[in-house]
């Protein structure tokens, strides 16, 4: 759950996207009070961001008298979430000063003028040199300068059940060496434990960068090197046979039912009820998903769900054929940017310096799952013993991937979508779904593409 080159909102978009939930306005004009943008869980019983966030505001308002913070929650899935955030910023009426942005979007924004470099706070703050490089540079944009605050990272792999592997006489340390693995895994579970999904891999387009990301690219990333775009030749690959093979994957996935109903999978909510009804309820197997799923089954979280640390295991991805390094992994994360039409940049860089206080920057990582991205904060003995899985997940970010920061990356994910999504239904082999990407990434990266075998 966390995922165009800026939208163009058509008439019936823009009435769609103010009636998404939101709370309060734009800048305006107060000088003494910072208003900040974020996503809100469509999940009514989550609410660690929030709480979190409304801790930082009392500190701050504490540490500084006279200023005010107005935290402006948008609830909704990541998409609405970035169309919304995206209508507020063009105005100076109704953009906030902060807002939170993911990593895959910042370029396009970027792009489109909505965010402010934030170089000249960053000489200042020492801080700064905490962050791992990685991180820096994916808030880094084409004209070298640095327009977001990166607050942690993930990473992703196979959650399973261990009770369900059990009754499948499955190993309870399993760890599958390639992609014929985990389908083996799945087949067995579909023989031996009916009415249990095997395998859930999301796909098509509904759920957004949530399938692109960890589904696709998951699968993807293990097939070769630099299987999405070529940094040497600066061009989108296309006619790629990892591509072909990706989508062969999930049809083999939906079409002999080893994974959700179609209608399931391609639920913009899938997510949600992977983690609040299909793993604590014991109706899914195996789960290609994220490192913080964790923290959702806490006292704090949306579904508290004590045994989950026991019933869980997790396993690396495999490379396709288990070919070197072996694992695969993606990674992203969230930002904290300052808007270019924000009225009060000053006081929103203050709010980003109260975020990554030592005691916040643990505070949220912990809360939220996150994977540390500054060098203190990883050696923590909170955050260390904060979640069971810590240390494995921490311990895939040497075979992780991150995806091409670049503005038309959005646009190349949402083809992707489509195409898993034609694969997933049944519309197209995944042979006709790949050439018809490839004919879309021409268009969208302006002939800029390379074809390889």
């Amino acid at each position: 759950m966390r995922p165009t080159a800026p939208l163009i909102l058509t008439a019936v978009t823009l009435v769609a996207a103010a009636g998404l939930t939101a709370c309060g306005g734009g800048s305006g004009s107060d000088p003494d009070t910072v208003k900040v943008a974020y996503n809100r869980s469509t999940d009514n019983k989550i609410r660690f961001k929030d709480n979190f966030l409304a801790g930082v505001k009392r500190e701050f308002e504490k540490a500084n008298p006279g200023k005010k913070v107005k935290l402006i929650p948008i609830q909704a899935q990541d998409n609405d979430y970035a169309t919304k955030v995206q209508q507020m910023m063009r105005s100076p009426k109704t953009a906030p000063d902060l807002v939170y942005e993911d990593t895959f979007r910042i370029n396009s924004d970027i792009k489109a003028g909505y965010l402010r470099p934030m170089d000249d706070y960053l000489e200042k703050w020492q801080t700064w040199d905490r962050f791992v490089d990685t991180a820096k540079a994916a808030a880094k944009a084409e004209d070298g300068k640095t327009y977001g605050i990166p607050d942690g990272t993930d990473t992703r792999g196979l959650w399973f059940n261990k009770k369900i592997f059990a009754k499948a006489g499955l190993p309870a340390d399993w760890q599958p060496g390639s992609w014929d693995d985990i389908l083996a895994a799945a087949r067995t579970i579909k023989k031996k434990v009916p009415g249990v999904t095997p395998l859930n891999v999301y796909t098509g387009k509904a759920p957004g960068e949530t399938a692109v990301m960890q589904g696709f690219e998951m699968l993807l990333y293990g097939t070769g090197e630099n299987p999405l775009y070529d940094p040497k030749a600066k061009k989108w690959v296309t006619g790629g046979k990892g591509f072909e093979d990706a989508l062969t994957f999930i049809k083999t996935v939906y079409s002999e039912k080893l994974g959700p109903d179609v209608s399931d999978a391609l639920d913009p909510n899938v997510g949600t009820t992977v983690f609040s009804e299909w793993l604590p309820e014991e109706k899914l197997a195996i789960d290609l998903d994220g490192s913080w799923l964790g923290q959702n089954w806490l006292k704090s979280g949306g579904k508290p769900w004590p045994e989950w640390s026991k019933t869980l295991g997790q396993a690396a991805m495999p490379t396709q054929a288990g070919q070197a390094p072996g694992k695969v992994s993606m990674s992203g994360g969230w930002t904290w940017a300052i808007t270019a039409k924000s009225k009060n940049p000053d006081l929103a860089w203050k709010f980003i310096e109260q975020l990554q206080t030592k005691k916040n920057a643990v505070e949220w990582c912990v809360t939220g799952a996150q994977i540390a991205v500054r060098d203190d904060v990883a050696k923590d003995p909170r955050y260390l013993s904060s979640m069971p899985g810590i240390t494995f997940f921490t311990g895939l970010v040497k075979y992780t991937h991150y995806r091409p920061a670049l503005p038309v990356y959005p646009q190349v994910s949402s083809a992707i979508g489509e195409a898993m999504e034609s694969v997933t239904t049944g519309d197209s082999s995944p042979g006709e779904a790949a050439e018809s990407y490839g004919d879309q990434l021409k268009t969208i990266a302006d002939g800029a593409t390379v074809a390889k075998d």
